[in-house]
């Protein structure tokens, strides 16, 4: 199975700092991140890591609904899935992603409205982003001049 990249380059502290995060791997895009930027309400046309997860979540969770429709009969699968990704003080300092929302709308030819919201969250446990969201070990290798 592959594994996919994203790179980060940042200079300067975090409140004067500037960052880019590259899709190094589909080389789709460059995004400029920003800490005051991620911190406030309006984003002013820069990303930040709890969009990025929101992107992720929502492109995840959307692929696993469909294939679990189409495994219970659905056909002419129509979704919108929205993540709402939140920062917030953490209690022990600094901050954490608090909570994600999800919302779907949708439809599909064949799926009762009772099995649509049942399939929902049946992809809501099961994607894997989801999953890793849930918790992840997460391994670190530091490359230092030394």
């Amino acid at each position: 199975m592959p594994t996919r990249r994203a790179v980060t380059t940042w200079t300067g502290g975090l409140q004067d700092g500037t960052g880019e995060v590259s899709l190094a791997s589909s080389h789709a895009a460059d995004f400029e991140v920003s800490f005051p930027r991620r911190a406030a309400d309006d984003a002013e046309g820069v990303t930040s890591p709890e969009e990025l997860i929101a992107a992720a979540h929502s492109s995840c969770l959307a692929m696993q609904f469909s294939s679990l429709l189409a495994g219970a009969g659905g056909s002419d699968i129509h979704l919108s899935v929205r993540a709402e990704v939140s920062l917030g003080p953490d209690p022990a300092g600094g901050f954490r992603i608090p909570a994600i929302a999800v919302t779907v709308r949708g439809r599909a030819d064949g799926i009762t409205p009772g099995d649509f919201a049942q399939l929902a969250e049946q992809a809501k446990q099961t994607c894997p982003v989801s999953k890793a969201l849930a918790g992840t070990e997460i391994t670190l290798m530091v490359d230092a001049p030394g």
